[in-house]
Order: C-alpha cells, then structure tokens, then sequence
C-alpha cells in the first residue's frame, strides 16, 4: 500500500509538470511553424490540457482497467464543472463570452449525452469510433466558428507564444514537447499502477478509484489553470478550458479508451451512478452559466457543494 502510494504520489507531480511541459513546447514549436492562432487555440491546446486524462484512460484500457479509464473521463468531467469551476467562481465572478454560449456549451453539453449513451453496457470499438466522428465534427465546427468570428481574441491569448519577444527555436521547442510526452506517460503509468494497487489491498472498486483519486489528479492542470485564470480576470480562459477539457474528454479520450480496451464496465452499479451524476452536473453548471452570462460566488461554492456531495453517491 505505501509503495502504491508513493507511486500515485509521483505519478500525479510528474503527470502535473510534464504535462504543463507538453502543452508549452507543442504552442511554441506551433507558434514557429506558423500554425494559425485558432487551430493552436482549438486542437493544440485542447488536445494538450487533456493529455493527462487521455494517457491514463488509454493505458489503463489497454490494461484491461476499463472501470478506470471510464471512471477517470467521467469523474474528470463531473471534477472540470463542479470542483475547479466552483473554486474558479469562489474566487471571482466568472463572466461568459457570447460565442462560448453559442460554441462551447452546446458542444460540450452533446458530448456529454453521446459519452452518457455510449457507456450503457460498456464501451465497444463501433462506439469508439462514433466518438472520434464526433470530434472530428467537433473540431470542424470550432475552427471554421473561430475564423468566421475573426481569432483577434485568440490571438492575444497567445500572444506571447505567437508574438514571442525572442523567437523560440524549433529543435528546442521540440526536445521540449518530447519530453513533456514522455514525463507525462511515464507519470500516466505510475498513477495507474498505484491506483490499481490500491483498489486491491484497500478493497475499493477500481471504478470508485477512477472517479475520485485517478479523476482529480488528472485534473489537477486544469484546476491549476483555472485559479491561475480567475485570478488575473481572464474568465474566458477559464470557461473555455473546462468546457474544452470535457469535450475532448467524452469524444477523444473515450474514443481512444474504448478503441484500445473495449469491453464491459465491472462496476455497472457505480458506472451508472457516475454517469448520472455527471449528466446532472453538467446540466447544472451550464444553466449556472448561461444565466445572466455569468457565474456568481454563490454559484461557485453551491458548486463545490456539488462535488462534495457527489464522493459518497460514488462510494454507496
């Protein structure tokens, strides 16, 4: 048991640096190669703050983990919009941007209700596959919304990565996103094999392991980033990143778990509960969003109120 958790322990630091490394160098090495700000802003960055979860969720299916790979998309998802978007809204008044309201919320809300279908009795490779449909369609729909509303807004996002004061070098830039891949998949393998370890000695489903010890830690970038974000008042970001995170989680990361390790969830009991919770979670901080166009304190803790509720229900 201590090893396993000395190995969950190492795993979630270096999973939490590697993966910031990763998301960096792959902007950068971007930003050289003179991609557009948008399809930075959409696909690489998406694709990069949900690295953790993606890594952990494909290796632990490929294991023969699925109830971890699942509990991990579902509990990251059920985290994103109750846990890290509360102590985003504890800590300011988020306010929406009008083409996240038309964008991102519906994308990510459809995502949501797909993953939620698609996990009634297991995952298969067809439903894999109408995953990964959907995020191609996903990404279409964003890129081509993004260059209609002009990416001025994206661009001074990034601008320090687009625009850099000293121009970033390629091999540089490059070693750099290698090796945050690297560090990331090795911190994935050691968050898995502790999270399994400990599921066994301590007698716990490895479904309830996912959704609350595997599911936080992989969350913790976007956790980091959103306290970052509200702080300095840039409320975009932040809705932005949650929303995105969840909807490469529901499309790329569970198609790629259940192409790689498909099969039936053990925990059927747990796996139902969680993706109710989910579901009405997602729900919630949506409606929380949308109304008036921002997210109050009040909204922010009733949020973390929330998640605090939701552990026993997985738990029971």
């Amino acid at each position: 048991m201590v090893l396993a958790l000395v190995a969950v322990v190492v795993g979630l630091v270096l999973l939490t640096k590697a993966a910031d490394e990763f998301v960096e160098g792959a902007i950068r090495l971007a930003a050289v190669l003179r991609v557009s700000p948008v399809v930075i802003g959409a696909v690489i960055v998406g694709f990069g703050t949900s690295t953790p979860e993606l890594l952990v969720s494909a290796l632990a299916a490929g294991g023969g983990n699925l109830d971890i790979a699942v509990g991990n998309i579902v509990g990251s998802n059920i985290a994103n919009l109750s846990l890290v978007l509360g102590v985003a809204g504890a800590i300011a008044v988020i306010t929406v941007d009008s083409s996240i309201l038309r964008r991102e919320v519906p994308l990510a809300a459809g995502a949501t209700v797909l993953l939620a279908v698609l996990l009634v009795g297991g995952l298969t490779r067809l439903d894999g596959a109408i995953l990964v449909v959907a995020l191609a369609a996903a990404l279409t729909w964003i890129i081509r919304g993004s260059r209609r509303a002009g990416n001025e807004e994206l661009t001074v996002e990034l601008d320090d990565e687009v625009h850099p004061a000293k121009p970033h070098r390629v091999g540089v830039e490059a070693l750099r996103t290698l090796l945050g891949l690297l560090g990331t998949l090795a911190g994935a393998q050691l968050l898995v094999t502790g999270a399994v370890r400990i599921a066994a000695d301590a007698g716990l489903s490895e479904a309830f392991i996912g959704l609350t010890l595997v599911a936080v830690g992989t969350s913790l970038p976007e956790l980091v980033t959103a306290v970052v974000a509200a702080r300095k008042g840039a409320h975009d970001l932040v809705v932005g990143n949650l929303l995105g995170s969840n909807l490469f989680n529901s499309l790329a990361v569970g198609g790629i778990a259940a192409l790689v390790g498909p099969g039936p969830i053990g925990d059927a009991d747990v796996a139902a509960r969680a993706v109710a919770v989910m579901v009405v979670v997602t729900g919630l901080a949506l409606v929380a969003l949308t109304t008036g166009r921002r997210l109050s304190r009040f909204e922010g803790v009733a949020l973390l109120a929330v998640y605090a509720v939701t552990v026993p229900v997985f738990a029971a």
